[in-house]
């Protein structure tokens, strides 16, 4: 293996660059992630733990993770609430680049791919400085990366599960030790035409489909130079249920292209990556299936971003981070014509390395949007280990969320007046060690000012308005145990607790949509080539109106689901899955049930 200088982590807990050493250097494409973790908290979702949920990244998110999917039926309109925010203030990160909805503000997970990422990163709490736009309750990050030295590598995954699902996924990638290349493609079909009976439901004209495909490249021109590629290709329709047999059939379109090329220098004192992205979504909406499109939209976004980061001593870093798009949008049917907004930033990060047990950092950006007024945003962060077996970390942030177009030009009810939404937010992660436990636990405070709420006027129809204050505090809290107990027998549970209270200020209650308690979990028991896992999720009380009316609130409810599999000669894989094994009938949108008890099996083969 030909030897390389890497980016280690130093005994003073800062970034460092090594003697050099052979290993398989790995590309990361968000090179802000590693930074991140040094001071916060992030969920890690591998591609094992993809194939528990494979259903779309809605039930990913909801079964792994502490964030409260809204989801209008199975596979149907999805919406994430991170810390008792909404969907417009929580921020999808693909490979480091800002890919909410130019129209909606925000992402709508049903309509991002599931699979084709090496990792699925999940990081509570504000990041507007480094992530910008929406990054107010949290951020979810779509990443890939690419090996060197690895040679050829393939997989196959492929399920068929209950009310006629199926999901399918290829990958595979050739790298040696200087050019590394991968491509995936991924296509799931469902009828989705499952029935509650307690709910008289009938989940009618529910069928959808999606496709993916993913690709990149990297290139190693110089011993410390990397130029890298990377796309991703989705075309998907959902047909929105109708809750009578003769009742007005609707669908959706949705399709969305994003291609990322980059620049990255790596020397013993400073990294420097340029980015240019280019990412366009599509989508239509048919009143009838049976007619053309009644409204639509096409946005377009076009990205360049550099981020330098150097040391001036070995424990002192600087970073700089600069960002200019153009975000286009042409609506059809919605009052919005072509239209152009240039948006630039300035971010500069200060890391401060005094012992390898305490480190602190210091940002501060300024945003530049085209015909809006933004705040400077700021953020400090700190971490100290006082003890082997106890850190704690302290963070502290402005954030922000520009208006969207549809908050701004749609016809009737845009608002060209909207100001920004802002929130300060604190949080001061408890981490402890006993062995082969690990404990976190992270209160939390956030307050949110000049809030875009679509509310009613008196001329009948909805408009954008800034209205209320909203404060959320809370607590998250998660325990994971890992145990290698020989070669052939492992054990590892993850458990998470959240607590949310998100107030109206003004009416003094509950947001809609935010569950005071959740509860999720994970087990996996691996013996020899045998794996069982069981996954669980508790939901407390949920208010979907604004005045805390109780017969109007999702009832509490917990769901189970369990799996099990074989691996033969290191290669072929069989399980089985049952999914919500209690039968139990839940809701995570008014009227909207999700499925009862079902089935899938499914194959794995690596090659």
């Amino acid at each position: 293996m030909k030897k390389t200088l890497i980016l280690i982590l130093s005994s003073y807990g800062c970034f460092l660059f090594g003697q050099e050493k052979g290993i398989d250097t790995v590309y990361v494409f968000d090179s802000q992630m590693k930074k991140v973790k040094l001071f916060h908290k992030v969920n890690t979702i591998t591609p094992q733990d993809v194939e528990k949920n494979s259903t779309n990244l809605s039930e990913l998110l909801r079964y792994q993770t502490p964030v409260y999917i809204k989801e209008n039926g199975r596979g149907a309109v999805s919406s994430p609430s991170f810390r008792g925010t909404s969907a417009q203030q929580t921020a999808f990160v693909w490979n480091g680049i800002n890919i909410n909805s130019n129209f909606l503000g925000q992402g709508d997970i049903n309509n991002i791919p599931l699979f084709g990422y090496d990792q699925i990163e999940v990081k509570p709490g504000g990041g507007s400085v480094i992530y910008g736009s929406g990054a107010i309750g949290g951020s979810i990050h779509l990443n890939n990366d690419l090996s060197f030295n690895k040679g050829f590598k393939g997989s196959l995954f492929t399920e068929i599960a209950s009310f006629d699902t199926y999901n399918n996924f290829a990958k595979a990638s050739y790298s040696n030790d200087k050019f590394s290349f991968n491509v995936s493609g991924s296509y799931s079909i469902s009828q989705n035409d499952y029935e509650v009976e307690e709910k008289d439901y009938i989940n009618r004209n529910g069928r959808y489909y999606n496709t993916s495909f993913n690709a990149g490249a990297a290139y190693k021109i110089a011993d410390h130079q990397t130029i890298s590629w990377q796309s991703q290709f989705f075309d998907a329709s959902q047909y929105y249920p109708i809750f009578v047999e003769n009742g007005n059939k609707t669908k959706y379109g949705a399709q969305s292209t994003r291609s990322l090329i980059s620049w990255d220098i790596n020397t013993n004192k400073l990294s420097n990556s340029l980015k240019a992205a280019y990412a366009e979504e599509n989508f239509q909406y048919f009143g009838d299936i049976n007619t053309p499109k009644t409204s639509g939209g096409t946005g377009k976004n076009y990205i360049f971003k550099n981020d330098f980061n150097y040391f001036i001593l070995p424990k002192l870093n600087v970073n700089v981070i600069t960002e200019f798009q153009v975000n286009k949008g042409e609506g059809y049917s919605s009052g919005i014509e072509s239209i152009s907004r240039n948006v630039g930033s300035l971010a500069g990060l200060l890391r401060y390395f005094p012992t390898k047990e305490l480190r602190f950092e210091a940002g501060i950006k300024k945003d530049f949007v085209e015909d809006i007024s933004s705040p400077v945003l700021y953020s400090f962060s700190g971490k100290w280990t006082p003890l082997q077996w106890y850190n704690v970390g302290l963070n502290f942030s402005k954030n922000f969320r520009f208006p969207s177009f549809n908050d701004l030009y749609w016809n009737p009810g845009g608002n060209l007046d909207l100001k920004p939404e802002t929130s300060i937010q604190a949080d001061m992660d408890h981490e402890f060690k006993f062995g082969d436990f690990k404990l976190n636990i992270s209160p939390y405070y956030m307050r949110i000012s000049d809030m875009i709420r679509w509310l009613p006027t008196p001329y009948g129809y909805w408009g954008a308005h800034n209205t209320n204050k909203v404060e959320s505090y809370g607590l998250e809290s998660q325990l994971t145990y890992n145990k290698e107990f020989n070669k052939k027998n492992s054990l590892r549970l993850n458990v998470g607790y959240s607590f949310s209270k998100s107030i109206d200020l003004e009416t003094k209650n509950q947001l809609m949509y935010v569950p005071i308690h959740k509860v999720f979990g994970n087990a996996d028991y691996r013996y020899d080539f045998f794996k069982i896992f069981v996954q669980g999720m508790f939901n407390g009380l949920t208010y979907t109106t604004s005045d805390e009316k109780r017969s109007d609130a999702l009832n509490p409810y917990f769901v189970l689901n369990a799996g099990i599999s074989a691996t033969v000669l290191k290669k072929y894989t069989l399980g089985f899955k049952m999914n919500n094994i209690t039968n139990t009938v839940y809701e995570t949108t008014a009227y909207y049930p999700l499925p009862k008890r079902n089935y899938s099996i499914f194959a794995t083969i690596n090659f």
